[in-house]
């Protein structure tokens, strides 16, 4: 295998980023971590969603609560599509099943935000070893 140079890996590392924002788990399935990824893209998807749930997509408030909207849009660039939906105010979320759901929605986008960094520093050390089997030591 070739080294890469400085401006490849920078590049690779940056793809690995864009990716595991685009989708959660993406920048871990490209550099090889399967099972890792689904893992995460479960997680990830099940703990927005789960907030979509209880607090209706009206939690998605970039006008209104643009502290939890920065928190959820790390989630996926998806979120900045269904904010331009919530945009009109049509879709309202009030009381505590609002305060749940962007709570949740928040928390996936926060998670979303250290499984990047995992991505992009694992690509950036080189590994991608699959859970479960030992590295070779030859």
């Amino acid at each position: 295998m070739q080294p890469r140079s400085k401006v490849d890996h920078m590049l690779f590392l940056v793809i690995v980023g864009l990716l595991a924002w685009a989708v959660p788990g993406g920048g871990h399935f490209l550099i090889g971590e399967r099972k890792r990824s689904i893992i995460i893209f479960i997680t990830i998807t099940a703990t927005f969603v789960s907030g979509l749930y209880v607090g209706s997509i009206g939690v998605i408030d970039p006008v209104n609560a643009k502290p939890w909207y920065m928190a959820q849009i790390l989630a996926s660039p998806a979120v900045g599509i269904l904010a331009n939906v919530t945009r009109s105010g049509q879709y309202a979320a009030y009381g505590r099943p609002g305060d749940v759901g962007q709570i949740y929605t928040s928390i996936a986008g926060m998670l979303n935000l250290l499984c990047i960094l995992s991505a992009m520093y694992m690509a950036y050390q080189g590994r991608g070893e699959k859970i479960g089997e030992e590295e070779d030591e030859s």
